[in-house]
């Protein structure tokens, strides 16, 4: 059974969590989104006080984007497409080396109603997270729905990631 998009209100309540959380190991979040489209560093920063964790958030659509403000590097873009866990790992680093964050979180994909494949169809999401002195991780994911369905889970699955990432 495909799962439901949250609502706002749930979207909202995970962003509170995200914003203890960060309070708590008194870190900085970094977003670098792609196919959310800033969704993530709008749901956290509509959290009062969010300038006490929230560090800086970029929207990188064009290969060109990913590659100046996140310095992804030309060729994995070449060989493995913006849509890849290549991709979203050297764009969760970049984020992190460029900005001051503790955290950073980054997500590219699909969410459609074109540009999907029969080896990337819509839905077709990758979400990284990396905590500074540490590794960066990625996880790839495969959300049903429309545009605004697919957005929804990609932010909700990105927050509850921030999380995890926390607590490891």
């Amino acid at each position: 059974m495909p799962q439901s998009a949250p609502t706002d209100a749930e979207l909202s309540a995970l962003a509170a969590h995200v914003a203890t959380d960060l309070q708590q190991h008194k870190l900085m979040l970094v977003t670098a989104e792609s196919c959310t489209g800033g969704w993530i560093a709008k749901t956290l920063t509509d959290q009062p006080g969010s300038s006490a964790w929230f560090d800086a958030g970029v929207v990188v659509y064009s290969y060109e984007a990913k590659e100046a403000l996140l310095g992804v590097n030309p060729r994995t873009l070449e060989h493995t497409g913006a849509v890849s866990e290549e991709t979203v790992l050297e764009m969760v680093s970049g984020a992190m080396a460029r900005y001051g964050a503790g955290v950073a979180v980054a997500v590219t994909g699909i969410a459609g109603p074109s540009g999907g494949t029969s080896d990337k169809p819509v839905g077709t999401v990758w979400i990284g997270w990396k905590r500074r002195g540490g590794y960066a991780h990625a996880q790839l994911f495969h959300f049903d729905g429309d545009r605004e369905a697919i957005r929804r889970q990609s932010v909700a699955a990105a927050l509850n990631g921030v999380r995890k990432a926390l607590t490891e």
